[in-house]
């Protein structure tokens, strides 16, 4: 059976496809981990909730003559499992008009046909599987993949041309993956967007206090805060990507939630010619469902890999063009931040705060730091950020997390609140890279400015820029090398330069690396005539157990500190159970003769979700057990096991947390 896909005046359009009938849904129980909770808060509520869908996800509501709506959306939802089939939140979260995909009158002929500027494109009759071809194909709906979809869409109607924009994100819609602190510079959305404050943009809430503490068990000591927030707001960046979402829909970019891009596609010379989706309705012995649908293919003339860090694809194209050794660059290195969202009563309520804290509770050997910020409604924002290269293997970045909430000048702020929200995600310093067909942007090449803990503002300059490369090769015929040599020029490089010391100062300890960092900061200004390098990657700093002594972790209050399962509860993951884990093991014999007896067994307390557990076999030895279903897609296990023997691949689309207010 044909079947084409075209887009005219921006609404999708089907005419005369052959009989096509939905397909039923199977028995579908999405994964909601075992809690005693439960309230969820109103304010946080699933949109995808309140609009009538049945637990799968999809809508029950009948087409206008009682029967289920079927249309190309229902074809490309059902590629991604029941989890996003028919009359749901689209893109950016706004709900599209289904009817508008029934408008078209058949020509007899069993295909879809329409007019796209003189252009076609769309599903083949390829045996092996289908595909979608476009000019641009950028793979992540984050900030930076935004922000080059909307660039490229500028620069198309500024010199009178079209060019087909593509999105896909594995997220069940746009900003459900996305969690960050978050005080935003709006220095690039300034240059993308410079109306958004009379576009009505979620940004509202500007900084209006700045503080900086350095905590010990009992005290809170005041520095002088190095961050200069002024003129930057307190956000949410997931409500801002879903604004962003419906800014590029407007200019035209298709959006596809639900999509998970699980390999790239090359041509006979190892040029990027796209990526592939995953093949969705597998069962967990690895036959096929009867929701079974191949996997699609997305070919562009140029892709850009905006995955967020530690990005699968990104981490195969790194290997597979060796561009960091091209680059001369460093390896990477990684942190792992976990993330409340409170409200708290109104009379602690102090709007515009900003806070953010070193020392207690890491020892002093372990970089990293908390941050507290005071949001809209009530609400506010905590959070620990714990770099990966600690050396102790019983630390949990989860328990620590818990600790610093029963600080005394944390706990009584908390106290009488209720978390509205939990979630988690590593984060990544330095790097700018370019591939053959493409170029990988934001986090996924890692554009973290460390100093200012702010990646969100280089992330979109990074895709702005990535965009303006892409056009001049389809308009212009010219390379993506032009992204190299724009970076270069742009205030990334100049500031992402002057922070290069900061992060690895550290590698000393915490007290050297605060004087260090002083140094630079206040003395140097970035002009340090030296360039500090990182020590060993994350995962290799991970020292063996015997070295060390087990730290006992205080048993949560359930007021301002929980279990597990409950947090997980509050991140809304959902994955479908019945289907291969998308946490793989190399050697499936590493973690019972390796990890345990060498380690202490660290993935079950690097896991912020508990997804790796020990559990006794049937001879009392104990036996690693994977709970893919809980994965919050943080990737701190892809970063921290100590023998790098933790693949992380893509689940189905549609699965993973759910954030709304992260």
């Amino acid at each position: 059976m044909f079947r084409f896909l075209f887009k005219s005046n921006n609404n999708f359009r089907v005419l005369g496809s052959k009989s096509f009938h939905p397909i039923p849904h199977t028995s579908f129980d999405p994964h909601r981990c075992n809690s005693v909770v439960s309230y969820i808060h109103p304010k946080i509520a699933s949109p995808i909730s309140s609009n009538d869908f049945n637990p799968s996800g999809s809508s029950s509501k009948p087409s206008d003559n009682g029967s289920p709506s079927v249309s190309v959306l229902d074809r490309i939802s059902r590629i991604s499992g029941p989890g996003m089939a028919g009359n749901r939140f689209f893109s950016s979260g706004y709900l599209l008009n289904c009817k508008n995909l029934m408008s078209g009158k058949g020509n007899g002929s069993g295909l879809l046909r329409g007019s796209f500027e003189g252009e076609s494109r769309g599903f083949s009759s390829e045996p092996d599987r289908e595909s979608m071809e476009y000019d641009v194909v950028i793979v992540g709906a984050g900030p930076a993949g935004l922000s080059a979809a909307i660039r490229l869409k500028q620069m198309c109607r500024a010199e009178d041309v079209d060019f087909s924009v593509c999105v896909v994100e594995k997220g069940a819609e746009v900003g459900a993956h996305i969690i960050s602190g978050n005080v935003f510079e709006p220095r690039a959305l300034d240059e993308l967007l410079p109306e958004w404050k009379q576009e009505e943009a979620p940004i509202n809430v500007p900084v209006s206090s700045d503080k900086f503490w350095f905590l010990t068990k009992d005290r809170a000591f005041s520095l002088p805060s190095p961050f200069d927030n002024r003129g930057n707001y307190i956000i949410s960046l997931s409500q801002l990507v879903r604004w962003l979402g419906g800014k590029a829909e407007q200019l035209g970019v298709e959006i596809y939630p639900g999509f998970a891009a699980s390999e790239m596609l090359y041509d006979a010379n190892h040029n990027v010619i796209g990526i592939g989706t995953n093949d969705m309705g597998i069962a967990k012995d690895g036959s096929k469902k009867e929701t079974f649908q191949r996997g699609v293919e997305l070919r562009g003339r140029v892709t850009l890999l905006a995955e967020g860090c530690r990005g699968s694809l990104s981490e195969k194209v790194l290997r597979d063009y060796n561009l960091r050794e091209k680059a001369q660059a460093q390896h990477q290195t990684y942190a792992l931040g976990i993330k409340e969202v409170w409200e708290i009563d109104e009379g602690k309520h102090k709007l515009g705060t900003v806070l953010h804290t070193l020392g207690w509770p890491l020892d002093h050997k372990t970089y990293g730091g908390s941050f507290l910020y005071h949001m809209n409604d009530r609400q506010v924002s905590i959070g620990l950020v714990v770099a990966l290269n600690y050396h102790n293997p019983f630390l949990n970045p989860y328990e620590e997390f818990q600790k610093l909430k029963h600080h005394p000048a944390i706990k009584p702020l908390l106290e009488g609140g209720t978390v509205l929200q939990y979630g988690a995600r590593t984060l990544n310093e330095g790097g700018f890279q370019f591939f053959p067909g493409g170029a990988i942007i934001g986090c996924s090449a890692g554009f973290l400015n460390v100093p200012k803990i702010k990646g969100t503002h280089t992330a979109m300059k990074s895709g702005m820029l990535a965009a303006e490369a892409a056009f001049d090769v389809l308009h212009e015929g010219s390379s993506m090398e032009k992204y190299w040599d724009s970076l270069r020029n742009s205030w990334i490089w100049e500031e992402l330069h002057k922070a290069r010391n900061y992060r690895p100062a550290f590698e000393y300890g915490l007290v050297p690396g605060l004087a260090l960092s002083a140094l630079e900061h206040y003395v140097l200004k970035g002009r340090s005539p030296l360039t500090l390098k990182h020590g060993k990657p994350d995962h290799e700093a991970t020292d063996v157990a015997r070295l060390h002594s087990p730290i006992q972790y205080p048993k949560p209050d359930g007021i301002v500190s929980f279990d597990v399962p409950t947090s997980l509860y509050r991140s809304n993951t959902n994955h479908d159970h019945d289907q291969p884990a998308h946490l793989c093991l190399r050697d499936p014999q590493v973690p019972e003769r390796v990890n345990f007896p060498d380690y202490a067994g660290p993935e079950s307390r690097y896991c912020p979700a508990r997804v790796y557990e020990y559990v006794p076999d049937e001879n009392g030895e104990p036996r690693l057990q994977i709970n893919a279903q809980n994965c919050l897609h943080c990737k701190a296990c892809d970063i921290k096991d100590p023998k790098q023997n933790i693949e992380w691949t893509v689940p189905e689309g549609g699965g993973g947390p759910g954030y709304s207010v992260m």
